[in-house]
């Protein structure tokens, strides 16, 4: 691993090399990362800068998978309705680079169809991100997926043949009836949509995709991103019931960089972070590692236990997302 000031200690080296060196291929291709500057987004997490471009990006990255060949799907962080120009403005203006990274372009679910349709074609985007805050319903976390997606901009990307990001919510994400027929009878309607369900379907807690998942078998144009999940049974359900083929990795950065993890309980789930009062235990003292990089053992584990071979691996961290993205 290189090292990065502050960020890094001796209990991340340790981990990496006891459980990640030998697991990750010679390239990466991050499906779901974020690029931020502090006039849009003020990030308070981490020891991380306070602007973080794509060259500090991968200098950043380095930290989880050091010495491989990086690229990635760069998404702006949510933010303002008076502040989302500028970012998506950010992120054409890094993304451009590295040939073979590509870009979203964040909308708000009142934002004009067209107008949007136009502003992805002149910032060179290759699809979009919606996120539930943009919806009027309250609270946004129990939002129907058109509360923040409607269904005309979904028909836009059909006709553009874009990808859409979508980190959905309400309590049981893919298990909750309305979510998964939404996304099924959208997929099937708008077949040149790509839709991209991120955080391995919002399953942070598990038994949500085992529920779930079945519901959106056959889709092909229904694709995956890892992005921080730190639950190697969210991950195992992915591939057994929608198979590796639409699979990504994604590092979800900056949370990546963060120390903790997520953790499912009960029929939710929750996030422990450092200053989370969980780590003293009567046994020992537990130093949290990068979130990033428990992520990337949840999927060793979800890889190892499936008997994935070096290829299939190699597809979910590398070749579906650029085969999805057309590099």
């Amino acid at each position: 691993m290189s090292p990065t000031p502050s960020l890094v200690r001796e209990v991340d080296y340790e981990f990496y090399d006891r459980e990640i060196s030998d697991f990750l291929p010679d390239r990466i291709y991050d499906a779901h990362t974020h690029l931020y500057h502090a006039d849009h987004y003020a990030y308070a997490g981490g020891n991380l800068p306070g602007e973080v471009g794509f060259d500090d990006y991968r200098e950043l990255l380095d930290v989880l998978h050091p010495g491989r060949e990086l690229s990635a799907l760069f998404i702006p962080f949510p933010c303002a309705k008076e502040k989302a120009g500028s970012a998506n403005e950010w992120i054409a203006k890094e993304q451009v680079k590295d040939k073979e990274s590509r870009g979203l372009f964040f909308f708000h679910a009142d934002d004009d169809p067209e107008w949007i349709r136009s502003e992805v074609k002149r910032l060179g985007a290759h699809g979009l991100k919606c996120y539930h805050i943009t919806s009027s319903h309250q609270p946004t976390w129990e939002s129907a997926i058109p509360g923040y997606l409607p269904e005309e901009v979904v028909k836009i990307a059909n006709e553009e043949g874009w990808v859409i990001t979508l980190h959905m919510v309400k309590s049981r994400a893919v298990a909750d009836r309305e979510n998964y027929e939404i996304i099924r009878d959208w997929c099937r309607k708008y077949p040149d949509m790509q839709l991209i369900l991120a955080h391995s379907a919002r399953g942070f807690q598990p038994a949500h995709n085992l529920e779930g998942l079945g519901e959106l078998k056959g889709l092909p144009n229904l694709y995956v991103d890892s992005s921080a999940n730190c639950e190697a049974m969210a991950h195992i359900a992915v591939l057994k019931i929608l198979g590796h083929e639409n699979f990504m990795y994604g590092t979800d950065f900056p949370v990546s960089h963060m120390r903790g993890r997520s953790l499912a309980v009960a029929d939710t789930f929750l996030w422990l972070y450092e200053e989370t009062p969980v780590w003293k235990e009567k046994h020992m003292t537990i130093e949290p590692v990068l979130i990033g990089l428990e992520h990337l053992r949840s999927l060793k584990w979800a890889c190892w236990s499936l008997g994935l071979s070096d290829g299939e691996v190699e597809d979910i961290f590398y070749n579906n997302a650029r085969r999805l993205l057309g590099v």
